[in-house]
């Protein structure tokens, strides 16, 4: 994409974003959060309204009109969904709040019912507390033991690690594809193949990949593949996980209530095919209703042009964030051309901690993150007990970033002068 296309697709989706226009301290909002959470386009934010104003109703099992119109806008978001990621049914996407609950209900539901005492799971240390906290569960119930796959020297997925973990007893893979900490996208390709030669089962974290190139889950091969909406253009309390049909078959519901049964009895019931078998109750409506609106707001721009937009913002990011003195970028470096890494930077400042440099950047109009990003073991690992993080989308500008810079160059002058 040369420089004149960047241009152009920044101006096209910019006025789609109403808060990317607001003045933040008298200073135009440079927003660099993304991997905490997107902005919304006009076209979600209107699907939303206009099914709370238009055709508010329950799913389902309602006859009457407002119902059945909005049981085929819920059910069509599936479809997209579906499409989006290219599932081969759409009876292997479930809607869930956010994709912590979509890793809860294979944990609860196949992990649970499946693991024995003895079993292997494997994770990384990168890993998200929410890929974390449910399997350390999982194995306190049923005996299963934990095991983790260190970095390699770029602060990347060490493959060789990971197949010297593997063994006849490895019964489940739960790996993040991208990193939202350290910015690498791990070897997927290479992981899922590996997994499933010792009759593995692989859960993909997909909630940093889905928002920023096309996935397809047939081609990947994983069993399963969560992701949230809210990073993805979509608004918050809405998910899904991906399954593969025959497993989400046998699995059985992880909640139980109205909408995910057949026949309710006194003493026992009978289960709702899939999908609803694993949806228990009324479903977030509007917010999966608006979930397919940001699919077909990506996919009108298209994936492949994202994904190769935001290739020269990495690169420009990495370049310009590199140069800066005392400035400790983690995980692997980014290529020229913006390869090896996703856009996003975590990053400390010598001497200066990451909160301060957060909010002195605010001050300037600058949102970024500070903390350890849900990743509290990964920061323990890199010997650091917080990091600061840049992270962009497609509505990102080059010039943002050298805002950014200016700003924060700024701040660590500041720091210095009171310090001295």
């Amino acid at each position: 994409m040369t420089l004149t296309q960047e241009k152009t697709l920044a101006a096209t989706v910019r006025p789609d974003f109403p808060i990317l226009h607001q003045d933040i301290h008298e200073k135009p909002l440079v927003y660099l959060d993304n991997a905490a959470t997107s902005q919304k386009p006009l076209a979600v934010l209107n699907a939303l309204r206009d099914y709370y104003e238009g055709y508010n109703a329950n799913v389902h099992r309602g006859a009457h009109t407002l119902s059945v119109r909005a049981t085929e806008a819920y059910e069509g978001a599936r479809d997209k969904v579906a499409k989006f990621v290219n599932a081969a049914s759409r009876n292997e996407i479930v809607f869930t709040r956010n994709a912590s609950e979509a890793i809860n209900l294979v944990a609860y539901s196949w992990g649970l019912n499946t693991l024995q005492a003895g079993d292997e799971i494997i994770l990384s240390v990168m890993e998200h507390h929410s890929n974390l906290v449910p399997w350390q569960t999982i194995a306190q119930k049923t005996g299963a033991t934990l095991k983790h796959i260190r970095l390699n020297e770029e602060e990347g997925f060490d493959l060789e690690h990971f197949k010297s973990l593997l063994t006849e007893k490895t019964k489940l893979v739960a790996v993040v594809h991208i990193s939202n900490t350290l910015g690498c996208i791990n070897p997927i390709e290479e992981i899922i193949p590996l997994a499933h030669s010792y009759g593995a089962k692989v859960l993909i974290d997909a909630c940093q990949s889905t928002p920023h190139f096309p996935l397809d889950v047939q081609a990947m091969d994983c069993d399963w593949l969560v992701a949230s909406g809210h990073k993805m253009c979509a608004s918050t309390g809405i998910g899904f996980l991906y399954g593969k049909l025959n497993i989400l078959q046998e699995m059985p519901p992880f909640l139980g209530g109205g909408e995910m049964i057949q026949e309710v009895f006194l003493d026992y019931s009978t289960y709702a095919d899939l999908p609803h078998k694993f949806e228990a109750g009324t479903p977030a409506i509007g917010e999966a209703i608006a979930l397919g609106a940001a699919v077909d707001y990506l996919s009108g721009i298209g994936m492949e042009r994202i994904h190769a937009y935001e290739e020269e913002l990495t690169a420009y990011l990495y370049q310009q964030l590199s140069a800066v003195p005392k400035v400790r970028i983690y995980g692997p470096p980014a290529t020229p051309e913006g390869k090896g890494r996703a856009a996003l930077c975590a990053f400390n400042v010598e001497g200066l901690d990451a909160s301060d440099v957060a909010t002195l950047l605010d001050n300037e109009g600058v949102a970024i993150r500070a903390g350890h990003h849900c990743t509290q073991p990964l920061h323990r690992f890199l010997g650091i007990t917080g990091s600061a993080r840049a992270s962009l989308y497609f509505y990102n500008t080059r010039e943002e970033i050298d805002r950014f810079i200016v700003a924060l160059k700024e701040t660590i002058a500041f720091f210095s002068s009171v310090l001295d």
